[in-house]
């Protein structure tokens, strides 16, 4: 059985205090011990909330692909683990679009992750001028083969992947269960090619388009569909734990 992940991306929301009393009440409201919780705070609480965190496993928002050295303003995956994080996201839609990471960037990334045994989950997603000329699948398979496909089976099977629809995250457009039902059952046909069914069925697909409490229980129910990356739903811990318990 695939793993069942519900992921929570706090971005560049919340304070030391707010931060750990977030980690306090999620711990205090998570009753399911299959589904697996997570939680990504800015760098600077981190070692703040994996201090107060149990049962949630807490990861980094990014990470630069060096172990050390004159990169002003970066954080290494080594010290990242120096302060209580276990994981980390690869290649946000936010940090393609606004930071310009690139395919290339990216797979130094997945290697520096590997290298220090350091887990990570790959986000992937097409835009809306993509969506719209309907290039959505040649666009993501770019970006598995580009940056993830050169891994070996594994490796790959251990990977975690986010699909984010960039198209319907505060755009007004939605996306329909269906169309991430779509491109899930996609990426996972693109894994089983490289490398074979059995890789494929290991890898956690979650869905990274504006997962709700009100519409997470028939994503979830999607064959493909094994948990979701949030964002501003995951800012209230009754709102994170509505969605994890929508399996």
């Amino acid at each position: 059985m695939r793993r069942k992940i519900v992921a929570g991306n706090w971005k560049m929301n919340l304070d030391k205090v707010s931060s750990q009393q977030l980690i306090r009440d999620i711990e205090d409201r998570k009753s399911d011990a299959e589904i697996e919780l997570m939680v990504f705070p800015p760098f600077v609480f981190i070692d703040g909330v994996a201090d107060e965190a149990k049962q949630v496993r807490v990861g980094a928002q990014d990470f630069y692909f060096e172990n050390q050295g004159a990169f002003t303003g970066e954080v290494s995956v080594g010290q990242l683990k120096s302060v209580g994080a276990s994981i980390a996201l690869i290649g946000h839609s936010e940090r393609r679009e606004l930071f310009g990471e690139t395919n290339v960037v990216l797979k130094k990334k997945v290697d520096a992750a590997l290298a220090s045994a350091f887990d990570f989950i790959f986000c992937c997603g097409e835009p809306l001028n993509i969506r719209k000329t309907g290039r959505e699948f040649d666009y993501v398979k770019v970006q598995l083969e580009e940056s993830l496909f050169h891994l070996t089976p594994e490796q790959m099977s251990n990977t975690i992947i986010a699909y984010e629809p960039i198209w319907a995250i505060g755009t007004g457009e939605t996306a329909t269960s269906q169309q991430a039902e779509d491109m899930h059952a996609a990426i996972r046909s693109w894994i089983s090619e490289k490398y074979d069914s059995n890789v494929a069925e290991k890898v956690a697909i979650l869905y990274g388009g504006s997962c709700k409490p009100d519409n997470a229980k028939e994503l979830f129910a999607c064959k493909n569909v094994d948990g979701g990356l949030i964002g501003g739903a995951a800012l209230k811990a009754d709102d994170f734990i509505a969605i994890a318990n929508s399996f």
